[in-house]
């Protein structure tokens, strides 16, 4: 079988993919994947080295940017969809996966025009521009959130969740033992979160009585590393620091607390591994996105959250010290959140995808 998967730029879109593709490899060791992104996004630094083939667009997007920006971008539109077109006549996929980002829309849009089966999957409570377009063609939206269906055909809709990887999927939670320190994971995705990071180094005063107490470890991304670094030196605070985590399954394992944004990706991980966590949404994501996926955790008692408007390393650090001397509001946050969560997201889209498959071959 042959696969296309379509998007990417960052991990958010990216990863989702890799989760499907890696459904299907483990479900049939010859399945062919190839993921069709462009040579500026996360995908051109990542796929190589786990193993997939990418082909590349040349396509930007275009909100936001202002007026020649978005031009020049609506004028690149044409040349993607004939990319696409010969990308996908190569390469002959059973089924082409929009995971969103920008290569997403040409990709799915040149698929459908051809014929093929054709399916999306909307990260994010509130769907993006080009997800709102492709909801109209593809034959199935795989959504996170039962709240997110609205914005599409019934019909074509399956809340499966967001797909994750195995490694995440799989991980086990961590019982702290009595006398055992507080495990804090700190992250801000992968090119880290400045404004997190300034707010944890305010909090650090705020928590010296701590010190014997909490463990930290802190995700910050190349830009803000040492900084980081020293400023937890001088505040004589150990903490495991580093600009990237590789193995996130296993950091999720050991912590005790997530402080973290509340991107898609970092939602569907945090509820599948049932993880207590306190979000601080990204303030200008698109369509504020990132606000709307974290309510949807704290609505159900899942997680905790702090605007980053209200963000003070003061705030912060009461809500890791309250947390920390009150395992069983953390235990119900954990509990709470697992329920939200579908370690089966990947699978469950799978199986959709080959129904589908199953389906448009016994109609031609």
């Amino acid at each position: 079988m042959r696969i296309a998967i379509a998007g990417g730029g960052t991990g958010g879109h990216l990863f989702p993919g890799v989760a499907i593709a890696e459904e299907f490899r483990r479900r049939d060791r010859d399945a062919r994947v190839l993921f069709i992104g462009t040579n500026r996004g996360l995908e051109a630094r990542v796929l190589p080295g786990i193993g997939f083939d990418l082909a590349t667009l040349d396509v930007e997007g275009i909100k936001g940017r202002g007026f020649a920006r978005s031009a020049a971008a609506l004028a690149k539109i044409p040349r993607s969809l004939l990319q696409s077109r010969r990308i996908i006549g190569r390469f002959a996929p059973d089924i082409v996966i929009g995971v969103g980002g920008y290569a997403s829309g040409p990709a799915v849009l040149a698929a459908r025009f051809m014929g093929l089966p054709t399916a999306i999957a909307e990260q994010n409570a509130i769907p993006g521009e080009t997800n709102r377009v492709l909801g109209k063609f593809a034959d199935r939206i795989f959504v996170s959130f039962p709240e997110t269906a609205r914005w599409f055909r019934a019909d074509r809709v399956r809340v499966t969740g967001n797909p994750i990887r195995a490694a995440i999927a799989g991980g086990t939670r961590r019982s702290r033992k009595p006398g055992e320190p507080f495990t804090v994971l700190v992250f801000g995705g992968s090119q880290g979160a400045h404004r997190i990071n300034l707010a944890v180094l305010e909090a650090l005063p705020h928590l010296a009585d701590m010190k014997e107490r909490l463990r930290i470890i802190h995700q910050t991304g190349e830009d803000d590393l040492e900084t980081v670094k020293k400023g937890y030196g001088e505040h004589s605070m150990e903490a495991e620091v580093l600009p990237f985590i590789t193995d996130m399954a296993s950091a999720y394992g050991n912590a005790d607390l997530l402080v973290c944004r509340a991107g898609a990706t970092s939602i569907a991980e945090i509820t599948a591994s049932g993880k207590a966590a306190l979000l601080i949404p990204f303030p200008h994501a698109v369509n504020d996105h990132q606000t709307k996926n974290a309510e949807l955790l704290v609505n159900r008692g899942a997680a905790e959250m702090i605007p980053e408007r209200d963000l003070s390393g003061e705030r912060l650090s009461g809500v890791i010290r309250r947390l920390a001397g009150n395992p069983a509001a953390v235990g119900d946050m954990e509990r709470r959140a697992a329920g939200l969560g579908n370690a089966r997201a990947a699978a469950d889209i799978v199986d959709e995808c080959l129904d589908l498959v199953l389906r448009t071959r016994s109609r031609a």
